[in-house]
């Protein structure tokens, strides 16, 4: 199975209205306003998206309503974050029905597998389904690793075609390369490693803070593909301390907050989390506001 999946992905956010439903309309013209910007890629219901904050039926429904304003103008891909093989199963076939293209796939949650479980319960989940899979590595975030045991395992698993790689360690980007070349398109997928990722063969980046600022992200990735590194870095050092924001417990609140400040969103969110408050929302606001302010203007030039 092959997939042209490149560029930038946001994780697009799920909008509430006052009472915390969920806001269909408003999470339409979110998705929208992306891919007017020039995003090539939406991620529905990732963390961004509180994807384990919502019902199975708010899922299926919000899915839909995605899909319906996207108007296949770009993939599609679908967050899978369920507790248990079964439940994870039931929402790809929910996902494949509905019409999205593709499913970004993580280990169940809680519990913390053996690589012979989660290779099981990957392969499990991706017979349950013909669409594209992009594995989701954040070791750091999920307690596990997606090790390249777990993927040479998993390589005559047809439609597990990608990894968004979440790992801290840039190291990996290569380390992936050398040992299974073209076998898994890789997504950088850690905002402040993107850079990184992508000068090091990442097709595409998985973003949080593109929510916020689509056109400067847009941009980075359009640099680095023409060979535009001088633009693409000042970009990424502009960006870098924003970006930070997507590696901390409280992502979500922030990249919700940013939106907000931006005129993109709303920071609603729902329980457990609770919007920042105090000395962090007046630190976040500050970034962001500082990050508006400075924004770079810039051409690229394309490498001779």
């Amino acid at each position: 199975m092959t997939i042209d999946w490149h560029g930038v992905f946001p994780a697009v956010t799920t909008q509430f209205r006052e009472d915390l439903s969920i806001d269909f309309k408003d999470t339409q013209r979110v998705v929208d306003d992306l891919i007017r910007d020039g995003v090539t890629g939406i991620i529905a219901m990732g963390t961004c998206g509180e994807n384990n904050s919502l019902t199975a039926e708010e899922k299926r429904e919000l899915l839909k309503a995605i899909v319906e304003v996207v108007k296949g103008r770009v993939p599609v891909v679908t967050g899978v974050s369920e507790f248990t093989t079964p439940l994870a199963q039931a929402w790809v076939r929910d996902a494949e029905a509905i019409g999205a293209d593709g499913l970004m796939l993580l280990p169940a949650m809680v519990y913390v597998p053996k690589p012979e479980e989660l290779v099981a319960h990957f392969t499990q989940v991706a017979n349950a389904t013909k669409l594209p899979i992009m594995l989701y590595n954040n070791p750091t975030a999920y307690r596990v690793n997606i090790g390249n045991d777990v993927l040479e395992a998993l390589k005559p698993v047809k439609n597990i075609v990608a990894v968004k790689e979440s790992a801290a360690d840039t190291r990996r980007f290569t380390d992936l390369y050398n040992a299974f070349g073209s076998r898994y398109v890789i997504f950088a997928g850690l905002d402040d490693v993107a850079f990184e990722g992508l000068l090091l063969g990442a097709q595409g980046w998985v973003s949080g803070l593109t929510s916020a600022f689509p056109h400067e992200s847009v941009m980075l990735v359009k640099a680095l593909e023409a060979g535009d590194i001088a633009t693409a870095r000042e970009i990424y050092r502009w960006f870098l301390p924003l970006l930070h924001l997507d590696a901390e417990h409280d992502l979500v609140q922030s990249i919700k907050l940013a939106e907000q400040i931006m005129g993109r969103g709303s920071e609603r969110v729902r329980m457990p989390r609770m919007p920042l408050t105090g000395a962090r929302r007046a630190e976040v606001t500050a970034m962001v506001e500082k990050a508006a302010a400075t924004r770079p203007s810039l051409k690229i030039t394309k490498a001779a």
